[in-house]
């Protein structure tokens, strides 16, 4: 089940959003061209991811922002840039361009500091942006549970295209991490699930006031928890053939 896009225009152009992709692309692609041995990509990564370790020692604080940009292969960079894309516009719409980055990092620096506290010792490095995507997703849940996303679902021959409730894919997303970070040892490396825990709870928390502000309840009440204006429209078709069988010969 993959997320692929929501039907949630935003009525700004996103530029934060757009910037933070371009960022994390390029820093990306000068890791390709310029780390070109394991010296080079393992003293990258010592002075600019974020290892526990080195928290613990009072050194390289600046590695809980720098490694929100660092991304260990294109699938990483890819997934995460996909999910920013999908969620980070609307997000982006409620709080303006400077208020979001904003959110953005801070999301992202709490995330680290959940998956820091999960070790403090460990040596291991902890990069990539999902924290703070998780934060972002954490506030999208909380402005529009009801909008729809449309989820990729590969069923053997045929991927079908669903539109489901963000509440129900974000509230799945999450209960999946967490199941994950409770059975998952944090000094063995892989995916950094108590960031995702930590900045999903702390984007949510974050927006509480916001939402609040605007009404609280009285803010669902008006949009019933969709987005405040008509959905995007010329979507694909809801199944895409994936492999076609080859026709009997007689």
């Amino acid at each position: 089940m993959f997320p692929i896009r929501d039907h949630n225009p935003s009525s700004r152009t996103p530029v934060a959003t757009w910037v933070l992709i371009g960022l994390n692309v390029a820093i990306y692609l000068y890791g390709l061209g310029a780390l070109n041995s394991n010296f080079a990509m393992n003293r990258f990564l010592f002075d600019y991811a974020m290892i526990p370790a080195r928290i613990s020692a009072g050194q390289n604080y600046s590695g809980l922002v720098t490694s929100l940009f660092i991304h260990a292969g294109f699938m990483h960079l890819a997934g995460n840039m996909l999910f920013l894309w999908i969620f980070g516009d609307n997000m982006e719409d409620q709080l303006g361009t400077a208020g979001f980055v904003a959110f953005y990092l801070v999301c992202g620096v709490g995330a680290d500091l959940g998956q820091y506290l999960a070790d403090p010792a460990s040596r291991v490095p902890t990069i990539g942006a999902s924290g703070a995507i998780a934060g972002v997703m954490g506030g999208y849940l909380l402005f529009f549970p009801r909008a729809r996303v449309d989820v990729l679902i590969f069923l053997v021959v045929y991927a079908r295209l669903i539109p489901i409730p963000a509440w129900l894919v974000l509230g799945l997303w999450f209960g999946l991490q967490l199941f994950s970070g409770v059975g998952s040892d944090p000094t063995g490396g892989g995916v950094a699930y108590w960031a995702h825990v930590t900045g999903f709870g702390l984007g949510l928390t974050l927006m509480i006031p916001v939402w609040a502000f605007r009404g609280g309840p009285a803010f669902w009440a008006r949009s019933h928890g969709e987005p405040p204006h008509p959905e995007a429209t010329g979507l694909a078709p809801s199944i895409v053939p994936v492999v076609r069988r080859p026709k009997d010969r007689r």
